[in-house]
């Protein structure tokens, strides 16, 4: 899955977007693909796992699953994301990098469910350093070629993250 996630991430790098990509798969079957538009579409909101899911609702609607949710994105998702990924009934996140400057990663770890039943809205688990390196070369790449800026900034300290394996977020 987070190899999907990695094409898909590549794709939107064709384009000039940041090089994160997302898609939700249930069972074998890929319900939402998305990457980051807010190059193209001049909006903040068009995280790419935020827009995959929003993909994965409108096609499955609001009927029961025959299987769990699951999320891969190349870039752990953000708080914005990761809540977004709670209402849709997720129960699994994967990603390749970490992304110490807003990913939601130690919210999930220290999620304490609520004292009554929010059955939809559990926490997922979190799983991270899935193809890290894979990915941290897309960022590199884009950072190539991307016109100084934040954007740019930004990226270059995803791609300058360490080599060394990270230990894995999760969560329960």
């Amino acid at each position: 899955m987070v190899r999907a996630a990695i094409e898909v991430a590549g794709e939107g790098l064709a384009v000039g977007e940041l090089p994160i990509g997302a898609v939700v798969v249930m069972g074998d079957q890929i319900v939402g693909r998305a990457h980051t538009q807010e190059r193209g579409l001049r909006r903040r909101l068009v995280h790419a796992d935020l827009l995959a899911m929003i993909q994965a609702d409108e096609q499955l609607g609001p009927a029961r699953r025959p299987h769990p949710l699951q999320l891969a994105v190349n870039l752990e998702p953000c708080v914005m994301c990761f809540g977004a990924a709670m209402t849709l009934g997720v129960t699994e996140v994967y990603y390749a990098l970490e992304s110490e400057a807003d990913g939601a990663s130690a919210i999930a770890r220290h999620w304490q469910p609520a004292s009554f039943d929010l059955s939809g809205y559990a926490a997922p688990s979190m799983t991270g350093g899935i193809l890290r390196h894979d990915s941290r070369d897309l960022f590199r790449k884009y950072c190539q070629t991307a016109p100084e800026g934040g954007f740019r900034n930004w990226a270059q300290t995803i791609a300058d993250l360490q080599d060394w394996p990270r230990p894995s977020p999760r969560a329960a």
